[in-house]
């Protein structure tokens, strides 16, 4: 087993790495996991760490005790702790960065759901490829009642997921509601017994660890690219993956193609060089 980076080291978050899989827990279990300050600090700073490291493959997100996250810390948004308009602006763009951030890892994520999953906890599991949620499991976006909105995936992720009718609903009037619901929706992919969550989601990581790992981040890009993209543009990136799979698997060697890196081929000796031939009769074309 191992613990990651020895400079990961948190106080409201707990960080394992076990071979090429990377379990992280949101360690405030008295408050229901609620986003303090710092835990989303030190959410950040995994965050980031798993977009640096080559030694992840698979990431489970889960939260401790028997919820999963309630969303951001409302003492501290009442506190005062959030600061002015401008300190919140800049904070919620923190917050959207550790999103993006999530959701563009070339890792496969998965958020392992119990109980309360709520505000800024279901935005989390927006960001990520799969969700598996407990019966038991509550899900909404309350902002709303709080007079607050939401600030990094309640309005726009989910309205990529589920559309625009179905993300007024949940955000204006503020209910909670069953796991199944959320399975329904499509923002989760499996609903299973409260007692089957970790069996599930271990299933999950040993069926992804057998893929061609290349092919799943592949797949991934293409996918989060897509789906913000127009048709045509779409499948030009499903054009471009097909032809580096194809790379992948042998057929690299075009025939009009070089076939070598054209710096280091226009810095060999050889007069003849063709890319050095191109490159003179490149450079003034036109210029005038």
């Amino acid at each position: 087993m191992m613990v990651g980076d020895p400079l990961l080291k948190f106080e409201d978050l707990t960080y394992r790495q076990e071979g090429c899989v990377a379990y992280v827990t949101l360690n405030r279990p008295k408050v229901t996991n609620a986003l303090s300050i710092r835990l989303s600090a030190e959410f950040t700073q995994v965050v980031e760490y798993l977009r640096d490291t080559d030694a992840v493959r698979i990431v489970v997100i889960s939260g401790a005790g028997d919820n999963f996250c309630a969303g951001d810390d409302l003492t501290e948004m009442g506190s005062g702790a959030w600061g002015d308009a401008n300190a919140i602006m800049r904070r919620v763009r923190l917050y959207q960065h550790m999103a993006n951030t999530l959701e563009e890892l070339d890792k496969i994520t998965i958020a392992s759901v119990d109980g309360y999953c709520v505000g800024g906890g279901l935005e989390i599991t927006m960001a990520c490829d799969f969700v598996i949620c407990t019966e038991r499991s509550r899900w909404g976006m309350p902002e709303v009642d709080w007079g607050i909105t939401p600030g990094w995936g309640g309005t726009t992720r989910m309205a990529r997921l589920i559309g625009r009718r179905m993300t007024k609903e949940i955000n204006l009037l503020g209910a909670l509601h069953p796991a199944r619901r959320g399975l329904e929706l499509g923002l989760f992919n499996r609903v299973v017994a409260n007692e089957a969550l970790d069996d599930e989601t271990e299933a999950l990581v040993d069926l992804l660890l057998m893929k061609n790992q290349q092919g799943l981040r592949q797949l991934k890009f293409m996918i989060n690219k897509n789906v913000e993209a127009d048709l045509y543009t779409a499948q030009g990136f499903e054009a471009l993956g097909a032809a580096l799979t194809g790379a992948i698997n042998g057929g690299w060697q075009v025939p009009d193609a070089d076939g070598v890196h054209g710096w280091a081929s226009y810095t060999a000796k050889d007069p003849d060089n063709p890319i050095r031939k191109r490159r003179a009769a490149s450079i003034n074309f036109w210029t005038e």
